[in-house]
């Protein structure tokens, strides 16, 4: 994470598409095992799903029973939560133009290797 990017807290649905789209292919087996928690400025404990881009650091604020749901009534996933194979490419061609999501795609093929 850059320390020197604004951070940003937002709700998934107040999302754009386009970046609803790139966290999806950023996360293709869902969101709850990927959030994390953080005490916000009034002292509450927060999840959320981490998200960066070229010039910002998001933090998703969901619950992981919210994560979960967003993705099983998401057309896009299975049933299994995992992302379809048809929606993945739509949006790896949609965005491979953005050099932000080139690395984290790397940087998700390097862990899986581990």
């Amino acid at each position: 994470m850059s320390n020197t990017k604004p951070k940003v807290i937002k709700d998934f649905d107040k999302l754009s598409d386009e970046m609803q789209e790139q966290i999806k292919l950023l996360y293709p087996e869902g969101f709850s095992q990927n959030l994390i928690t953080f005490t916000d400025r009034e002292g509450k404990i927060i999840s959320a799903l981490p998200f960066e881009t070229e010039d910002k650091y998001y933090m998703i604020r969901m619950t992981p029973k919210e994560a979960k749901q967003v993705i099983s009534d998401d057309d896009d996933y299975e049933d299994d939560g995992l992302l379809k194979d048809d929606g993945k490419e739509d949006y790896e061609d949609k965005y491979s133009d953005l050099d932000y999501m080139a690395e984290s795609e790397e940087e998700a093929a390097e862990d899986d290797e581990e």
